[in-house]
């Protein structure tokens, strides 16, 4: 099979020399489209194969609205799933809705009704604590910001010798704008009490009336409550997709971070300019890019010391965020829920990905994958390694750390504008996830996926070949009659039996 990769020349990918015992080996027939033509790699290829399919570890759930308005109508529907095989509901928790009035007064009286409709059912509950705001991105049709009170109250902190101001803990994009969306990673020191006192309010308040309900707790770790920085969000211009987005660290924390790590890294200015090659006469010059279009453009990214540095810490910082986050809701959540695993959510950022300006530029904006690794290679989950292995990192305290990914739903379209491998990025997780021994579940990406057969098809293909253990789909609605419910049930009655 011919991938082309960072280095922008294509070449032949030797499956056989990247072989490692696994649980499954099948011989497949794939194709991959490169420009205009079609190359086909035919051969035995080690996957981890269709591990789901009489796992009784396979969960099948459905994501609920952002927001039920029509609660007869999410009556129906869950009598609908529950009736052809559906496990649990995911449901956002938003925290804007639940602690907007000021800081530590909850108010759960909506998610007190909701639960009770679920379980009236036998269904089981998947919450997701969203630190994130609703509202401005691809299909919201509701509208939660973060609370109020959460940017004043911080005003006249100080950080780091940094006075942090009113916009202190948002991410700063490389266009100058600041992101309301969720707090920046390199500030949950700072409001890590918040992210404790949620967590614990709702433990105290659900945690002995639905102690066995409550299956999974999912949490929102950036924006759209997956983890990643906000490089294609409404706060900057031109930057959606399928562009490569924008970097997000320009906030006075974020720059403080980078010079720091750096320093530590190489002990003095010095040893910066003798990797770099730089000429720097004071620690102030170590910035992140200050024209980010050249860097890109240039390949600098991943052609040069400085870039491999920057995307490295841009990646790392994420990860570590991810982490701390974690870590903090699992430490509030103490014993209740006892047979809650964690879960976390990856994006699938599929576009950019053979781009002849700057390939893969779009995961690294969103702080997906390092260049200082071989990302054409299976050993680095082709950039992803840290990531997912942050599954095996969180010291959980017994509960297991699943990783969700999303895109299933859909094919390769490795063209202009979006050169987008997203069915091929589906299989790298995949494949790495098992890898690493990581329980991986998957999501559709967009409600329209599952009304298509050759989306249905493609979410079959990932549960086929590549080893996830459960499914989400966005949204209830869109499984509860039609080609949606009527592929759902087949595929749960597929993998069930």
């Amino acid at each position: 099979m011919r991938w082309c990769g960072l280095t922008g020349a294509c070449r032949l990918l030797n499956w056989g020399a990247m072989r490692e015992p696994v649980s499954f080996v099948v011989a497949v027939v794939t194709a991959l489209v490169v420009g205009s033509g079609s190359l086909v790699a035919v051969g035995q290829e080690d996957v981890p194969g269709p591990m789901a399919a009489g796992n009784p570890g396979l969960t099948a759930n459905v994501m609920a609205p952002l927001k039920i308005t029509d609660f007869p109508a999410f009556e129906n529907d869950l009598k609908t799933v529950k009736a052809y095989g559906v496990n649990g509901v995911n449901i956002d928790v938003w925290w804007g809705d639940v602690e907007g009035q000021a800081d530590n007064r909850f108010d759960w009286s909506y998610y007190d009704r909701v639960f009770k409709l679920i379980t009236a059912d036998g269904l089981h509950i998947a919450p997701i604590l969203s630190f994130h705001q609703c509202g401005g991105n691809v299909n919201d049709t509701y509208t939660s910001l973060l609370p109020a009170w959460l940017w004043p109250k911080y005003d006249q902190r100080w950080y780091h010798g940094i006075r942090l101001g009113i916009d202190g803990l948002k991410y700063r994009s490389e266009q100058g704008h600041y992101s309301p969306e969720t707090v920046q990673g390199w500030a949950d020191e700072v409001v890590e009490s918040e992210y404790r006192d949620f967590t614990r309010a709702f433990a105290d308040h659900f945690g002995q009336r639905y102690r066995d309900d409550i299956v999974e707790i999912n949490v929102s770790l950036g924006p759209s409550g997956e983890l990643r920085y906000p490089s294609y969000n409404a706060h900057d211009v031109g930057t959606g997709y399928p562009t490569r987005g924008a970097l997000q660290s320009y906030s006075s924390l974020a720059v403080a971070d980078f010079r720091t790590t750096m320093l530590r890294k190489y002990r003095s200015v010095a040893g910066i300019n003798a990797t770099w090659g730089t000429a720097y006469r004071s620690p102030n010059e170590i910035t992140p890019p200050a024209d980010a279009q050249t860097f890109f453009v240039s390949g600098s990214y991943r052609n040069s010391a400085y870039g491999r540095d920057f995307v490295d810490w841009y990646n790392g910082s994420l990860v570590d965020h991810g982490k701390r986050v974690l870590e903090t809701v699992v430490k509030a959540l103490g014993h209740h829920f006892p047979r809650a695993n964690i879960g976390y959510k990856l994006p699938g950022i599929h576009w950019t990905m053979t781009s002849p300006a700057y390939p893969r530029a779009a995961e690294v904006t969103t702080g997906l994958i390092q260049t200082s690794v071989d990302v054409d290679s299976r050993a680095t989950g082709h950039g992803y390694r840290r990531i997912i292995d942050l599954a095996n990192r969180v010291h959980a305290c017994g509960r297991t750390v699943t990783v969700y990914f999303t895109a299933l739903e859909m094919g390769d379209q490795n063209s202009q504008p979006a050169y987008s491998l997203a069915k091929t990025l589906v299989g790298w997780i995949g494949q790495y996830a098992h890898d690493d021994h990581v329980v991986l579940k998957g999501e559709n990406a967009l409600p329209d996926g599952v009304h298509s057969d050759i989306g249905w098809d493609d979410i079959h293909d990932a549960f086929g070949t590549w080893g996830y253990l459960g499914l989400t789909v966005l949204r209830i609605s869109d499984v509860a009659e039609g080609i949606g419910a009527e592929r759902y049930a087949l595929f749960i009655d597929k993998y069930r039996h």
